[in-house]
């Protein structure tokens, strides 16, 4: 075994395996539906589940394709609806989050190019420990103006 070969070796016995290890976060119907022509906002919807024996906590999310990317949550307040932006999203051991209209989403604001429909956009979830869980959500025609204005009508 040459140098070469031993500090590899070395190197990876010394890397902590989380650090390697690909998370337990499955990514299911990612999308975001279109927005009117010039809309500086839109919204993402996806299921996320996680398939691990430990919690996945979601510190944030990150896409090139948008300025900036947050997580929030439509609830319903004295009969308003009220949008509010989440800290971190848990997901117990075999559990799954869903991100839909009229509840979490993503906020993805300040988009660098036109989005048309069946455009695809990378997404970065993450985690609390710095990994990060890559997805590809698809520009939806059917039904986006509506989905957006229902989800950001009264944003406090």
């Amino acid at each position: 075994m040459n140098i070469l070969q031993r500090g590899v070796l070395i190197l990876a016995a010394l890397v902590p395996a989380w650090a390697v290890a690909t998370p337990p976060l499955e990514i299911a119907d990612a999308w975001i539906p279109q927005a009117p022509p010039g809309a500086s906002m839109f919204a993402g919807y996806v299921t996320l589940k996680n398939s691990g024996a430990d919690s996945v906590r979601i510190e944030s999310a990150t896409s090139p394709a948008f300025g900036d990317v947050s997580i929030h949550e439509t609830t319903l307040v004295d009969g308003v609806s009220r949008m509010r932006q989440l800290e971190h999203v848990d997901i117990a051991p075999g559990g799954q989050v869903r991100f839909e209209p009229g509840g979490r989403h993503l906020m993805l604001m300040q988009p660098k190019s036109a989005i048309e429909p069946g455009a695809r956009i990378e997404v970065a979830f993450v985690l609390v420990d710095g990994r990060r869980v890559a997805a590809t959500f698809v520009v939806r025609a059917a039904d986006g103006e509506r989905a957006v204005s229902q989800d950001h009508a009264h944003h406090p």
